[in-house]
């Protein structure tokens, strides 16, 4: 039976600062009636715009369309978030009824005949409407958005359209539980001294709270989170230990029965090929790169195969390290996937006398987050100040209030750091508020999750503090943006221009000067010693063909199956995926970074035909990291502003193309990135 409205936190007015959503009394039957509200009050704004008196206009319709449906924006934030961060079997369900609803509301707003007229007639307008730039690029986008979610298809070809993208957002939905599902329900139990053979103390501490986190009493449990699963695969001695947990990392959503995500890879993979016919694309690759800097597949080719190709010479040499330090070790056996980190981690202490058991103790988390706002503050002038007395919907989460050099708020910022098994793996930045100006003022809510392995106290490897840098750089995207249209806010700019505020701020983190201010040793106090700092500095270069490599074989993967012509010719996916790798000589021992079957970047996530993304934003990254170099400072002030002002705060509002050459004044080049990888020369 629906709750009363007195009952239901949701459907009544939301009192906290910043407007967070009252998260102590939230339970998961609240939101479909919450849902039914809000969908219901958004549908009525439509109408009334689709059906205003007045002849259509940039204001009363474009800038109407971005005020409305606020209210379910920020109710469709808190539930997407609760279903990553903290979910429960009962939310779950929620989430699954839910998709289809969702996903054929957008639809039928998408393909409002009446409601697309008004912003046609607008847009064939433009030119002598004299709107301001970012007037104007909203009305572009926003008939963009419309004609790529079918508005000017057929009336028989927008119901199909429309039967598609409500299937696949069950699907995709399905496919993410199923890889929680794997995940929460795996560990590998350490309880003899030999199983924690070659463990360092971070790690035994992290797989005790681990195992109690899951009930599993006095023992030591390897789970599947990354921050956990990988130092294991570092430092354990046992072989036989470290394959059982590699091929369980490896294997998730590829087990026979209800959790299997095969069977979903190949349906969605229809779909999409499907809904990109309906819009005249000869596959969904085609389709998605046509709203994408790349423009086209063969522009993600020249880049994928430029780095690849350089990346396997290199990984070459890299592999003639490891296999020198495990003959002088006595070892013999051929290196496996389930090895290579290992032997790694004695190629570095051996040839740069780095230990990650050395130098966890100089990167505690609370310092590592400390050094994050430190560099925003010497950036952009930003302040963080706790607000602990702010109810969030777990008690791991922070909130700190952000205010400028002048004081003023500039927005709130939650970081939500440790792994737990209501949580999806990975790392992410989200929100609760998108910054606007349209209708009222609106100061944004960010989120940064990571998935670190909690310890007493969580030390971070080198890996990942760039993790949190990274999450921390699409969180002051989203913070500083400075837009009047929600829908241009922050983040929601092209998928291959987003990564480059994160990817450019992971550059802070390994910088000397930001090392010796805030990597001190959890015990002693001590600062990193400069030597160390050296050492960390020249191993940075190392390993970087191994997931260079593991990088562009899962781009390489998802540009093929998204660009196969017959996606229901394919029986095995997974055996499809080793057929592409193998004849792109990918070395079995260096693997990929995400199969198929859990690769939720593609098929519960927004990045079908786009995890090039990364690579292509680290052309831009490494190349914006070249204004600083050139200005002889990493926190050149002028340099600094010039990045806010051009790319931080614009969000969607300029070109991606034209908003980097506003900060760098030309296109950008390959070149600083294959010397920044090592592999110029490669």
């Amino acid at each position: 039976m629906p709750l009363a409205p007195a009952a239901n936190p949701l459907l009544s007015t939301w009192t906290a600062p910043y407007g967070l959503a009252p998260f102590d009394r939230i339970q998961p039957a609240h939101f479909e009636p919450a849902f039914a509200e809000a969908l219901k009050a958004h549908r009525e704004e439509i109408e009334a715009i689709a059906h205003d008196p007045g002849a259509p206009d940039f204001e009363n319709t474009l800038a109407a369309l971005d005020r409305c449906g606020r209210r379910l924006g920020r109710l469709n934030m808190v539930f997407n978030n609760l279903c990553s961060s903290e979910t429960s079997p009962e939310l779950q369900e929620v989430q699954r009824r839910m998709a289809p609803v969702l996903a054929a509301h957008w639809s039928a707003i998408s393909m409002h005949r009446a409601l697309f007229a008004r912003v046609d007639q607008v847009h064939a307008q433009r030119a002598r409407l004299g709107l301001e730039p970012e007037a104007l690029r909203l009305l572009e986008r926003t008939h963009l958005g419309f004609v790529r979610a079918g508005a000017r298809l057929p009336a028989d070809a927008q119901e199909r359209h429309a039967q598609i993208v409500q299937e696949l957002a069950s699907l995709q939905t399905a496919f993410g539980q199923n890889v929680l599902h794997d995940e929460s329900a795996w560990a590998l139990v350490l309880r003899e001294e030999d199983e924690l053979a070659g463990l360092p103390a971070f790690v035994r501490s992290a797989a005790r709270a681990a195992a109690q986190q899951r009930g599993l009493g006095e023992v030591h449990a390897i789970t599947l989170s990354r921050s956990l699963i990988v130092p294991f695969l570092t430092f354990s001695e046992r072989r036989d230990l470290r394959e059982q947990a590699w091929r369980a990392w490896v294997g998730r959503g590829m087990h026979a029965g209800e959790h299997d995500n095969r069977p979903r890879v190949g349906r969605i993979l229809q779909l999409r090929q499907e809904q990109a016919r309906l819009h005249g694309y000869a596959n969904y690759a085609d389709y998605a790169l046509d709203d994408r800097m790349a423009r086209t597949p063969a522009a993600v080719d020249r880049l994928l195969d430029d780095v690849y190709g350089r990346a396997k010479a290199a990984l070459a040499r890299e592999r003639a390290a490891l296999e020198a330090v495990q003959r002088a070790a006595g070892g013999t056996a051929r290196i496996e996937a389930w090895d290579w980190r290992y032997w790694a981690e004695k190629v570095r202490q051996r040839d740069f006398a780095v230990d990650d058991a050395q130098v966890k103790p100089y990167f505690p988390l609370d310092a590592m987050v400390q050094a994050a706002f430190d560099c925003a503050q010497r950036l952009f002038g930003l302040r963080f100040t706790p607000r602990p007395e702010l109810a969030l919907y777990h008690p791991d989460a922070r909130a700190y209030e952000v205010h400028d050099a002048q004081g003023r708020a500039v927005g709130l910022f939650v970081r939500d750091d440790f792994a737990r098994p209501s949580k999806r793996s990975g790392a992410w930045m989200s929100s609760l508020a998108l910054q606007a100006r349209n209708g009222g003022e609106v100061l944004p809510v960010v989120l940064n999750t990571n998935n670190f392995a909690k310890g007493s106290p969580t030390l971070l490897g080198f890996d990942d503090v760039r993790t949190l840098f990274h999450e921390f750089g699409h969180g002051l995207h989203g913070l500083l943006s400075d837009v009047t249209y929600g829908d241009l806010a922050g983040t929601q700019v092209l998928r291959d221009f987003v990564e480059l505020p994160s990817q450019l701020f992971e550059h802070w983190m390994a910088e000397p000067e930001v090392l010796r201010r805030h990597a001190r040793h959890v015990e002693t106090g001590e600062a990193i010693p400069e030597a160390l700092v050296a050492r960390l500095d020249a191993a940075q270069k190392f390993g970087e063909a191994y997931e260079t490599v593991r990088y562009c074989g899962s781009a390489i993967v998802d540009m093929a199956v998204h660009r196969h012509p017959d996606p229901a010719a394919v029986d095995d996916w997974p055996a499809f995926e080793e057929q592409v790798l193998r004849e792109r000589g990918l070395p079995e021992a260096a693997g990929i970074n995400h199969r198929l079957a859990h690769f939720q970047h593609l098929f519960s996530g927004g990045y079908a035909a786009g995890y090039y993304v990364y690579l292509w934003a680290e052309v831009l990254d490494a190349d914006a990291w070249e204004a600083f170099v050139e200005a002889g400072s990493p926190f050149d002030g002028e340099v600094a502003q010039r990045l806010r002002r051009c790319i931080l705060s614009t969000g969607n509002s300029v070109e991606p193309g034209e908003a980097f050459r506003a900060f760098r004044g030309r296109d950008p080049v390959i070149e600083p990135l294959l010397r920044q990888k090592g592999l110029l020369e490669a």
